[in-house]
């Protein structure tokens, strides 16, 4: 690509400061038409903050965006779009009970107040057509749609606006890889019909999967675009942290001969499509991988208590654990860390010290009066034990980067000692930084007795984090075995294959 075309987008010296925060300093930015620029960076880099310049949602302090050339005021959301930018969002903003053709029209400036079905229809049908999903019927209820098909339609709908610049934030977080790849090609034919497409993301696979150019944030400066091809991961991880990584996963624990901490057997739940036999030793990591919705997180759920178990038992340190309600399996010794951390693995508007001690307010208030001085003592030990910056215990959540929001979901649970940890999808929308972390602690927590069950559908997390690895096709439990039995791309193919999965028989429980 010529290094003389003007670029579709350009972000020259734009300031942004919040208090004491300076959260974007003096950034640089471009994208070119048919360019796929990847924007990285850890949380609280500044990539959130430049992404709500660019949607009008914020005003800058200084500097000048471009479209084409010609400077533009992006004073409101409307005024970003009709300059040509369209934001596709983390989370998914379509209404489930419209139409899929009714959903395209949502947030899109100069509809007309009535249009024939016929019309709808024939837009719909171009459009879904564009992003893959020309199969759909366009009269399909949105709710009725897949998780990747909701991530399409998403795309299709700023397409609908006939933007040159997309902004795709973390499009892939929520989809397994099989679903993934899907969106990546979609993402790179639209750029390649001559859309400047800015992806922020956190999976360096896709990183260099997709993008033409890569541009760094780090502690809400720039630096210079770098051309893909000309870097590896460890050079992208290094401009990211301003320092060498070391080993994303921690050194495997010897667990082969370690007593059983808890045992399933024949235990069913809905989304599961055969009953699943499973035991975890005690210092062990156990991986559960699959698409979305294959059975992981289902399973998950119900040893947590927050689906019904139809059938089965379950066995902690070999006495039988109900598990019929939530509080019952929290007063057992088993924690859940649940993948969507804003909406129930965190108190975003209360403080750090707060979150932390929310699980165990028991052990320090009598008669519902709080002990301050005890919570202080026991929050600043879980803190530490998670790296978390114990002079920050004050401030409100929902201020943190995403990777330390979810060390205060899952370290929440360490001041009640439990014997169980579940955690679901551990690093969604987490930076590399942070998910080295996160492997630590896990890891930590296993070293010292825990049983940990990790359900993710990042294989690739799963095969360097986990002692053993089950994985999941279609709500079957379909094989399970030592991480040292697995190759990546086997999981990968196990994971993906079309049929004859089989459950887990009994005699076949993980024993590594």
């Amino acid at each position: 690509m010529a290094a003389n075309v003007i670029p579709r987008l350009e972000v020259d010296g734009v300031s942004k400061r919040y208090g004491a925060v300076q959260a974007l300093d003096e950034v640089r930015l471009e994208v070119r038409p048919g360019e796929v620029m990847a924007l990285l960076g850890e949380n609280g880099a500044g990539k959130s903050t430049i992404v709500k310049v660019l949607s009008g949602l914020v005003r800058p302090d200084s500097g000048t965006v471009r479209m084409d050339g010609r400077a533009v005021e992006l004073s409101s959301s409307g005024a970003s779009q009709a300059a040509g930018i369209a934001v596709v969002q983390q989370e998914y903003s379509t209404v489930g009970a419209l139409s899929v053709a009714e959903n395209l029209l949502l947030g899109r400036r100069g509809v007309r107040l009535w249009w024939s079905s016929g019309f709808l229809r024939r837009r719909a049908e171009d459009l879904l057509a564009r992003v893959g999903l020309g199969y759909l019927d366009p009269r399909t209820p949105a709710e009725e749609l897949s998780v990747a098909e909701l991530q399409l339609l998403e795309i299709a709908r700023v397409l609908a606006r006939s933007a040159t610049v997309l902004i795709l934030d973390e499009p892939t977080a929520a989809l397994s890889q099989a679903e993934a790849a899907r969106v990546l090609k979609i993402v790179r034919s639209i750029a390649d019909e001559g859309a400047g497409i800015l992806y922020i993301t956190h999976r360096l696979d896709e990183v260099f999967a997709i993008s033409d150019r890569v541009t760094i944030f780090r502690n809400g400066a720039s630096f210079d675009p770098a051309v893909t091809a000309e870097l590896t991961p460890e050079d992208v991880v290094r401009r990211m942290l301003g320092r060498d990584l070391g080993d994303m996963f921690p050194e495997r624990g010897d667990t082969e001969d370690a007593p059983v901490r808890l045992k399933i057997t024949g235990l069913t739940t809905p989304g599961l499509a055969a009953p699943v036999d499973l035991a975890v030793r005690r210092g062990q990591i156990v991986g559960l991988t699959g698409q979305l919705g294959a059975g992981g997180s289902e399973l998950l759920r119900a040893l947590a208590g927050f689906a019904p178990s139809l059938t089965g038992t379950v066995e902690l340190d070999g006495k039988r654990v109900d598990l019929s309600h939530r509080r019952v399996g929290i007063a057992s010794g088993i924690a859940y860390c649940s993948p969507d951390r804003k909406r129930d693995g965190i108190f975003a508007g209360l403080s750090i010290q707060r979150n932390l001690s929310s699980a165990w307010l028991g052990r320090v208030s009598r008669l519902g009066v709080v002990f301050p001085r005890r919570e202080r003592d026991i929050a600043t030990r879980t803190a530490e034990h998670f790296a978390i910056d114990t002079s920050r215990l004050p401030v409100q959540v929902g201020t943190l980067s995403g990777g330390n929001q979810q060390k205060v979901a899952v370290g929440k649970w360490l001041g009640r000692d439990p014997q169980v940890l579940l955690v679901d999808e551990p690093t969604r929308g987490v930076d590399v930084g942070a998910r080295a972390e996160i492997y630590r602690r896990l890891r930590a927590l296993a070293d010292e007795g825990m049983a940990v069950v990790v359900s993710s559908s990042d294989t690739g997390e799963v095969f360097g984090l986990c002692d053993a690895i089950g994985t999941f096709h279609r709500g079957v439990l379909s094989s399970v075995r030592p991480s040292s039995e697995w190759t990546e791309e086997a999981l990968v193919r196990e994971v993906m294959h079309d049929g004859n999965a089989r459950p887990v028989l009994a005699g076949e429980e993980v024993t590594s």
